[in-house]
């Protein structure tokens, strides 16, 4: 268990900060860039889930819980070191994207197919997971340039594509399962 005494600790007033296993990087390195995301995801999924009730209320939750596991990973450098750790560091497990897919593909069975783009919108849940949808796919791409230059969990960044999926089929969920849905029309204000 986490214990938080105390918040500041000044140990970052000269902009570095420490990773999970010690190391002292700039606030500004890809690394803290990737989870840095992550946690503002997390906080824009907090907003939806002000709109949220009963089981999307509760798959909302476990998310938010994942990306701090999600956070945890990212802050911990040399995944492919855990075996020489003193203690086995906190990683995405493919378990977890395995329950986001079989998900996914639940909430797709009440949809109908889709014959257009929709526009970021409609009920204010649908709306707060399409901005989810769109910080997710970010948080994805600098987890992917941080893996171009260190070593990530690959669970980590599969988690990331997935979850973006996942936001995009809860947000027609959650427009009326896709009834409410704002289609685009190519060229409509020509």
């Amino acid at each position: 268990m986490v214990v938080l005494n105390k918040i500041y600790t000044r140990t970052g007033d000269a902009g570095d900060t420490a990773l999970g296993d010690g190391t002292r990087v700039p606030k500004t390195s890809a690394r803290v860039a990737a989870y840095g995301t992550v946690d503002e995801l997390n906080a824009t999924l907090g907003l939806a889930r002000l709109h949220a009730d009963g089981a999307l209320g509760e798959q909302l939750t476990r998310i938010q819980n994942d990306l701090f596991d999600l956070g945890a990973d990212l802050c911990r450098p040399g995944h492919d070191r855990d075996a020489e750790a003193e203690y086995p560091p906190l990683r995405i497990a493919q378990a977890q994207v395995d329950r986001l897919e079989s998900e996914i593909d639940a909430m797709n069975t009440r949809l109908e197919p889709l014959r257009s783009f929709i526009l970021p919108g409609g009920a204010p849940l649908a709306a707060h997971l399409h901005l989810c949808r769109t910080v997710a796919r970010r948080a994805e791409r600098l987890t992917i340039a941080l893996a171009e230059r260190e070593s990530v969990n690959p669970p980590a960044v599969i988690y990331l594509n997935r979850l973006s999926d996942w936001f995009f089929v809860a947000s027609r969920i959650a427009n009326d399962d896709g009834r409410g849905d704002v289609l685009w029309v190519p060229g409509a204000n020509r």
